[in-house]
C-alpha cells in the first residue's frame, strides 16, 4: 500500500488523488478530525466534487459526541485497507495525523489503561523532589525510555513508570513486541514538506477561505444541533478558536490570525514527528504540482509500484 503524510497546506489530498487516479487506487483518510461528521469547513475535508472520482475512506464515521481512538483507527483502517485490495485496487493512506499513521503501520502497544491513583502518586512525588527526580528513578529501571524521555517530560515520564509498575515490564519491552496491524503489507510511503515561508502563506489563504466558506455559521448550527460545546472535534484547530470568538474572547480579525498562527506551529509539530518516522520518502514542493506529482511517481517506479 501507499501513504502520502506530512504537515498541514502541503498538498497531501491533491498527490493522493492523482496517484490514486494513475494507479487505480482508493483513499483511506489518516485524520482524526476527518472521521467526525458535521465538522467539514474547519477540517478542510475534500469536497466530493473535488475527489476526483476516487473514492474516500474513513471521513465522516463518526458522530461528533462519540470517543474515537488511534487503535480503533488502526482496526477500521485495516478494515477498508483489506477491503480496497480485495476489490483489486491500491489503497492510498493520505493525511497528517502522525500517531494515527504510527498506530496503523507500527501498531499500538496494549498497555495498562491509566491508574489514577498510581499517577497521582508519581505527580506529588515529582511536586516534592523534581520532576528530574523522577526521570532518574526511570532511568533506573528502563534506561532506553529515559534516554528517549526529555528529563522535564512529566506526562511521558509518568506513563513510562506506570506501565512499568503495574505489569513489571518495562515501556521498552512492551514497545519491542508490538506488532504492525500492517504486518502483512509493504508500505511506500512519500512525505511532503514545503518552506515555512510557503506554509504561512498557505495556511493565511486556508484560513480566510473557511471564514468565506462559512466556518462561523457551521459552529453556530452544530452547537444548535445539540452537539456541546464540549464536544472532543470542538478542542481541535479552528472549531477551537471560533467557539472562543462566539463566546467573546477575541474578534474575528484575531480569531483570524490566532488560527493562522496555531497552524504554522502545528506543522513544525508534525514535521519534527514525521522525520522520527522510518522509511519515508520526502519531497520538498507541493503535492498538486506537476514536478511533486512526477517525482511521487519516480520513487514509486524506483519501489516496483510503477513499470
Amino acid at each position: 500500500m501507499l501513504a502520502v503524510v506530512g504537515p498541514t497546506a502541503t498538498g497531501k489530498s491533491a498527490l493522493a488523488i492523482a496517484l490514486a487516479q494513475a494507479l487505480g487506487g482508493e483513499i483511506v483518510a489518516c485524520d482524526s478530525t476527518a472521521v467526525y461528521r458535521r465538522f467539514d469547513i474547519g477540517t478542510d475535508k475534500v469536497p466530493p466534487e473535488q475527489q476526483g472520482g476516487v473514492p474516500h475512506h474513513l471521513v465522516d464515521v463518526v458522530d461528533p459526541i462519540e470517543a474515537y481512538s488511534a487503535a480503533q483507527y488502526a482496526r477500521d483502517a485495516l478494515t477498508a485497507i483489506e477491503a480496497i485490495v480485495g476489490r483489486g485496487r491500491v489503497p492510498i493512506l493520505a493525511g497528517g495525523t502522525g500517531f494515527y499513521f504510527r498506530a496503523l503501520t507500527r501498531g499500538l502497544f496494549p498497555g495498562p489503561g491509566r491508574d489514577e491513583s498510581l499517577r497521582a502518586r508519581l505527580v506529588g512525588t515529582a511536586s516534592r523532589r523534581g520532576v528530574e527526580w523522577l526521570h532518574r528513578m526511570l532511568a533506573r529501571v528502563d534506561q532506553a525510555s529515559a534516554r528517549r524521555i526529555q528529563a522535564r517530560d512529566l506526562t511521558r515520564i509518568v506513563r513510562a513508570l506506570e506501565v512499568y509498575l503495574l505489569t513489571g515490564t518495562t515501556l521498552t519491552a512492551h514497545f519491542e513486541r508490538t506488532v504492525s496491524p500492517l504486518a502483512g503489507y509493504d508500505v511506500v510511503a512519500i512525505a511532503l514538506r514545503i518552506a515555512p515561508e510557503l506554509t504561512a502563506e498557505r495556511v493565511a489563504r486556508r484560513v480566510d477561505q473557511q471564514f468565506a466558506r462559512g466556518v462561523v455559521q457551521e459552529v453556530r448550527d452544530i452547537l444548535a444541533s445539540g452537539v456541546p460545546a464540549t464536544a472532543h472535534p470542538f478542542t481541535g484547530l479552528v472549531y477551537r478558536q471560533v467557539l472562543e470568538m462566539l463566546h467573546g474572547v477575541r474578534d474575528e480579525a484575531a480569531t483570524r490570525a490566532l488560527i493562522a498562527q496555531e497552524n504554522r506551529r502545528y506543522a513544525r509539530r508534525q514535521l519534527i514527528w514525521f522525520r522520527k518516522e522510518p522509511n519515508l520518502h520526502w519531497l520538498s514542493t507541493p503535492g498538486e504540482h506537476a514536478t511533486t506529482i512526477e517525482a511521487a511517481r519516480a520513487v514509486l517506479r524506483d519501489e516496483g509500484v510503477f513499470q
